[in-house]
């Protein structure tokens, strides 16, 4: 059966930065945690005939700043969760929490309750490119919130680190890297800040680094990482040994996984009907509870098309170092791995993917064009050459 995990979305947070795409909402007043949980568990209800009997891997939940919710608001939630759905014993739960919204006592509610990795949205240790980024902290408030954790008893840590940022230079950004790692996180998320659409960056672009300089920083970052003890396993996730993040994985493998809270995404296999079918909710906070509570907050649903298939395990699977099998295509889609000609045979001709037919495995040179890797699979999905 294909692995299931559960992401919670919880989107306010204290404000919201220019660069940020994600469905967020300042919290102009105190955020509405038990009406919130309520209609968490009411969206639950209405998503379990669709997973009967199957266990949870995995749980995630992600914001906004999740760590605006007090750790009695997340045990409530939990017991309910529980409740049911079997989670697996040794479950991977994640909750995203950012310096400035925590403290000892909250950190120390969180592990008590169950979760077990902590995601630290530092972002960068240099209070001006902080500053620049609209953050609320400052760098020794980073280092203060990883340090909380650790004597709280997390064992396992991520911290989100970003480079490209406005006006950063190589130096700047491998002095970020070393200030990551001198903590030791077992985990780093470092990746390359891009402008999205609909953000206060997008409307109003600062100067980012220019293309060759990106590389030069990427390249210096990949080594010290490297040395350092941490292995690339997809794009910008790299860990140590034994601490890559379950719940990524299980996107990047094409798992299903469903989606709770405002604006969450899911995707799920129904047995026995041959579709697999994405579902969304809808992005306002008072209209997902409201409707939660009183009929639905399903904003729109999909069944995804055979060439839809194609492209989208190839979009996940192609940002792993290392691919995956071919026969995981088969098992994940229902497809037959033909369905992947004549895309793949012209990325292998290009040398953006490996020869080997039982891998689907981007090449030294597919991991740097990974935009046109994927485009490739796309081109096929439109029907165009």
């Amino acid at each position: 059966m294909v692995p299931l995990s559960l992401y919670i979305h919880l989107p306010w947070c204290i404000r919201t930065c220019p660069y940020c795409d994600f469905n967020s909402h300042e919290a102009r007043e105190q955020v509405p945690e038990d009406r919130y949980v309520d209609a968490l568990v009411a969206d639950l209800e209405s998503e379990l005939p669709r997973v009967w009997g199957r266990r949870l891997e995995s749980v995630f939940i992600g914001g906004g700043t999740p760590s605006l919710f007090s750790p009695e608001a997340l045990h409530r939630l939990f017991s309910e969760l529980r409740a049911r759905l079997p989670w697996r014993p040794d479950m991977e739960v994640t909750l995203e929490a950012n310096p400035g919204t925590t403290d000892a006592a909250r950190f120390t509610g969180y592990r008590e309750i169950g979760v077990n990795r902590l995601s630290i949205g530092a972002q960068s240790f240099d209070d001006a490119m902080l500053e620049r980024l609209g953050r609320i902290h400052g760098a020794d408030e980073a280092r203060t919130a990883f340090e909380t954790a650790r004597l709280a008893g997390f064992e396992n840590i991520n911290l989100d680190l970003m480079f490209g940022l406005p006006g950063q230079s190589p130096d700047q950004a491998l002095a970020d890297l070393d200030a990551a790692l001198a903590l030791g996180p077992e985990h780093l998320s470092w990746y390359q800040l891009t402008l999205e659409p609909n953000t206060r960056f997008a409307a109003d672009p600062p100067v980012l680094p220019d293309d060759d300089t990106l590389w030069e920083m990427q390249s210096a970052g990949q080594d010290r990482l490297a040395s350092s003890g941490y292995t690339q396993y997809e794009v910008s996730a790299y860990a140590r040994p034994g601490h890559a993040c379950r719940h990524n994985l299980n996107y990047w493998e094409f798992g299903d996984y469903l989606g709770l809270g405002a604006g969450a995404h899911g995707k799920i296999s129904l047995p026995g009907e041959d579709r697999i079918q994405r579902r969304r909710k809808l992005r306002q906070p008072r209209q997902y509870m409201e409707a939660a509570l009183t009929a639905s907050p399903v904003s729109g649903e999909q069944t995804l098309s055979r060439e839809e298939l194609v492209f989208e395990f190839i979009l996940n699977a192609t940002r792993l170092r290392h691919g995956v099998d071919t026969d995981l295509f088969t098992t994940r889609t229902g497809l037959p791995a033909d369905a992947l000609e004549p895309m793949r045979s012209e990325a292998v001709c290009r040398g953006l993917l490996g020869p080997d037919p039982g891998r689907i495995e981007p090449t030294e040179l597919g991991r740097r064009f990974l935009n046109d890797l994927q485009a490739q699979f796309l081109a096929g999905h439109r029907g165009t050459p």
